[in-house]
């Protein structure tokens, strides 16, 4: 019981920033993409409040 109730929240969880992130660069299709991803990122693509 216990191990479905793990599973069932762990399927719930938000994904954090640093996942998202990570998302978004394995998705990168050539280097170029991928160094195009890494300065939206470091521009703070993701850690905008708003």
């Amino acid at each position: 019981m216990l191990k479905q109730f793990k599973t069932f929240a762990r399927a719930l969880r938000i994904p954090s920033i640093e996942d998202r992130e990570t998302a978004y660069l394995n998705g990168a299709l050539d280097r170029i993409d991928l160094e195009y991803r890494q300065r939206q990122i470091d521009r703070g693509l993701f850690r905008k409040s708003f």
